[in-house]
């Protein structure tokens, strides 16, 4: 990789790191449901027009907008109205050992032991995050997060079984599949969705427009031409980067602590992940995302 890569790649990181915080802040104004039905909503309108239609794909994308935007999504969003970004940023990473158990089961992956004692590691960071979160952080919104984890990784299950397929062909029609599902389970389970977009500042509108544009439109078109380009352990290793400006944001911009417990879990976390990734597994998971 040359200089202009690697600062590309960090580029990429930095987006999807900070995107935690800035969700965080979103959230301040919009419901978790009304507030994804806005943003694939945008990032619909943003890709549709511009990309092919995935012919021979779209029942697969459609399936695997249900995971994501029936599942991995609306749980993410309702566990960090509990949990502070630096701390979803962290357990959010579980999707890598949880990718790998699912990876064995539907591929026969073999797991290995240096495998297994990287998801021990990663699972007893999280275990250490929970036992004092403090600050914004409870127990059953981080338990959401990690469900929202294994939701994602299993979405990896279902690009695999999907074989090739353009990046911004899918996320075009997951967002356009996902938007009404989203609309749907907000008008079911969430008020005044109307109040909270006429209400809503350009602050707001910036934040929505962050997390659609730079974190799925600016940082695929940044990412996907280095994964091309690049071996998988050239590229993978940037990942680890995510929690790093995750943390970082949720303490320079939101305020939150930086306990003891947030550092050793934090670490374990991002080490059994890093010992996962090493030994390479069938399903890499892309991206860490919310």
């Amino acid at each position: 990789m040359k200089p202009i890569h690697m600062l590309m790649a960090l580029a990429v990181m930095a987006i999807w790191g900070t995107n935690f915080a800035v969700s965080r802040m979103a959230l301040h104004q919009f419901q978790p449901l009304t507030l994804m039905a806005v943003r694939f909503g945008l990032v619909a309108l943003l890709l549709v027009p511009f990309v092919k239609v995935p012919r021979g794909k779209l029942r697969q994308i459609f399936f695997y907008s249900l995971v994501l935007g029936g599942l991995h999504f609306p749980l993410m969003l309702s566990g960090m109205k509990g949990a502070e970004a630096s701390t979803a940023s962290i357990v959010i990473q579980l999707q890598v050992p949880f990718a790998s158990i699912l990876a064995a089961f539907f591929f026969k992956d073999k797991l290995g032991w240096r495998r297994g004692l990287g998801m021990a590691v990663a699972f007893s960071g999280v275990a250490v995050i929970a036992g004092k979160s403090g600050g914004g952080s409870d127990l059953a919104h981080l338990g959401l997060i990690v469900l929202a984890a294994a939701a994602f990784s299993f979405s990896n299950i279902q690009l695999k079984w999907m074989g090739s397929i353009d990046p911004f062909q899918l996320n075009a029609y997951m967002a356009l599949f996902a938007t009404p599902q989203l609309l749907l389970m907000s008008l079911v389970m969430e008020t005044d969705q109307i109040g909270q977009i006429t209400g809503a500042g350009w602050e707001n509108w910036a934040y929505i427009a962050y997390m659609a544009g730079m974190s799925t439109v600016v940082a695929y078109a940044l990412w996907q031409p280095l994964v091309k380009q690049f071996d998988v352990n050239q590229t993978v290793p940037f990942l680890m980067l995510v929690p790093v400006f995750g943390v970082g944001s949720g303490v320079l911009w939101l305020g939150e602590p930086m306990s003891l417990n947030l550092i050793l879990g934090g670490l374990l976390v991002v080490g059994g992940v890093g010992i996962i990734l090493i030994r390479r597994p069938r399903i890499v998971v892309p991206r860490t995302t919310v």
